[in-house]
């Protein structure tokens, strides 16, 4: 027979249980996903974000949690996003899209949270970063003359090449128009910043009639790569892109850095910080991995023979 005092003692050790039990739940760490594109366009690269968070121990669900927050390229909503994050007390924010805005908005609310990011600035320190802040040098502008260069050997009649910018200020404007002027190609520039002007560079192009179309590095281009290749094949227009997203959608060519390989650095750090490291002591890596994507049935299409030694160098060659 049990005790009354036994019986009562064990109903408060039943009645804590399940409040230290919520407390263990609670444990588990919450990585915050800030990103100034959409759910969509980044499903592209989360898959390596998470193999990155995997090799250090972690699995979402299982020992990790991740909140997503998404602005789909409305930069005005970033300050409440961020703020949320902040509010939901994240151990870390894996900052994606526009990084620098993404950045610059945690930052104004608080500088204690570590930030992992797959686009940082060329202006940051690389071996001791300092600060929060810490991930993967983003190579984004410094690869439109490379792009210019390949347009050109597949297009060596061309004379002008349509450009979509941002801003007439935006990375990779003076290093495009260089290239162009090197190989005697007219540059025009198209300011698309936002999607009323971005359909309206895109109308202009009927009667524009460039010889080809690229755009410089922008999380509305991302987002939007479905229309803007649409666009071009209406018009039958050679284009060439940053990413390889844009070759799957039947954009004709990419090149820039392998974006598994930045994401994968990414989650890996992630990863490291949970476990107690400190963003000040993680290098800032750069890519070591770059990727010239060809989309050969756009090609046919279009009715251009790609040059054999462009086939041989092309990572990927879509059929």
């Amino acid at each position: 027979m049990i005790r009354r005092r036994e019986f009562i003692a064990g109903l408060g050790s039943a009645a804590a249980w399940p409040v230290a039990a919520r407390g263990q739940q609670a444990v588990m760490p919450v990585i915050g996903w800030f990103s100034s594109r959409n759910s969509r366009t980044d499903d592209y690269v989360l898959p390596a974000f998470r193999r990155g968070l995997n090799g250090q121990g972690y699995v979402e669900g299982r020992n990790v949690m991740i909140e997503y927050r998404w602005s789909d390229t409305q930069n005005d909503r970033l300050p409440a996003l961020a703020a949320d994050l902040v509010r939901r007390r994240v151990a870390v924010i894996a900052a994606a899209g526009n990084a620098n805005l993404v950045v610059e908005a945690v930052q104004a609310i608080t500088t204690t949270i570590p930030i992992v990011s797959a686009a940082i600035p060329s202006s940051t320190a690389f071996n001791r970063p300092g600060g929060n802040v810490t991930g993967v040098y983003g190579v984004l502008a410094e690869l439109g003359g490379k792009r210019i260069a390949l347009l050109h050997d597949i297009l060596p009649r061309a004379i002008t090449i349509a450009v979509l910018t941002p801003s007439a200020a935006a990375g990779g404007a003076a290093d495009v128009q260089e290239a162009a002027r090197v190989l005697g190609l007219q540059i025009k520039f198209l300011i698309a910043g936002t999607d009323r002007e971005l359909d309206a560079a895109l109308a202009s192009l009927a009667q524009m009639r460039p010889d080809a179309l690229m755009h410089t590095s922008a999380p509305l281009y991302f987002t939007r790569a479905d229309k803007i290749v649409a666009a071009a094949q209406q018009l039958a227009l050679p284009t060439i892109h940053h990413r390889r997203e844009f070759t799957l959608v039947g954009g004709l060519m990419s090149y820039g850095t392998n974006t598994d390989e930045s994401f994968h650095v990414m989650g890996e750090y992630a990863g490291r910080i949970l476990k107690g490291e400190k963003p000040d002591n993680l290098p800032i890596q750069q890519p070591t991995k770059f990727e010239f994507v060809i989309n050969l049935k756009t090609a046919k299409t279009l009715g251009l023979t790609m040059p054999e030694t462009l086939l041989a160098t092309a990572d990927e060659v879509i059929q």
